[in-house]
């Protein structure tokens, strides 16, 4: 997958350094139960809609249940640390890009809708990471701080 392409499972926001290790702690917990899978790709969307779309993605068709269920373990875990649970049900998705302006876009909004069902692939995950997202002028740049391998503890 290239490099700025990612599934999320959550989006905490900025994070002090001095947390980084407690928050590697509690993904490597979360992902214990979880076991390595295969997802496909599958579709095109917009968040919060194809109508005014801010971030497009690809949704999970294949391995969507194992990546529902790694995102609650997840959620779970960071809320021990006093991260806000999520409100919104969990999506899975693999983040494509930002749009720089956003709005209404008839063109953007056509061409989501015309690759609802477009066939991306497929791709095996078997580890979660921690990143560090830095937005700037050229799009996102993203470091990872912590890998863990689903189904093992670190």
């Amino acid at each position: 997958m290239p490099a700025n392409l990612h599934l999320t499972l959550k989006f905490l926001g900025a994070v002090p350094e001095a947390r980084i290790d407690s928050v590697a702690g509690a993904l490597s917990e979360a992902s214990l139960g979880a076991r390595p899978f295969e997802a496909r790709i599958r579709g095109l969307g917009a968040f919060p809609s194809a109508g005014r779309p801010r971030v497009i993605w690809a949704g999970v068709t294949e391995g969507a249940r194992e990546m529902i269920e790694l995102a609650r373990c997840v959620d779970v875990a960071l809320a021990a640390l006093g991260f806000p649970r999520d409100e919104r049900p969990f999506s899975p998705h693999v983040t494509l890009g930002r749009v720089r302006q956003p709005g209404r876009n008839p063109a953007l909004s056509d061409a989501l809708g015309s690759a609802t069902a477009r066939e991306f692939g497929q791709m095996r995950v078997p580890s979660a990471s921690l990143m560090r997202s830095e937005l700037g002028p050229r799009g996102a740049r993203y470091t990872e701080l912590a890998t863990v391998r689903l189904g093992y503890s670190v």
